[in-house]
């Protein structure tokens, strides 16, 4: 569950090159897919290695969703914004299980 708020902080995911099978997107010589060479791989390592390791503040299971500090279970059990913490849902009179 993720705030209004934190909706736009929601990392996107990337969506396939509509143009790869077209003659645009070919090398001058014609052949295969253009490629890019100057692309700094430790910069991924970087993205990669920050999201290890990030636990849930109530339950401490690691998390898999970048920026968030609540686990999904936890968020949907308690009503609350798995990034920011803010409160969602009034659970008062709502049977939140998960099993």
């Amino acid at each position: 569950m993720v705030c209004g708020d934190c909706e736009k902080k929601l990392t996107k995911i990337v969506g396939v090159d509509p143009y790869r099978h077209k003659k645009v997107n070919k090398n001058a010589d014609g052949s295969g897919p253009k490629t890019v060479t100057t692309k700094n791989r430790l910069i991924g390592v970087q993205k990669k290695a920050s999201i290890v390791g990030v636990k849930c503040k109530l339950c401490k299971m690691l998390i898999h969703q970048p920026g968030s500090h609540y686990c999904s279970t936890c968020a949907y059990q308690k009503g609350i914004c798995a990034m920011c913490g803010k409160k969602i849902l009034k659970v008062k009179g709502l049977r939140q299980s998960t099993t």
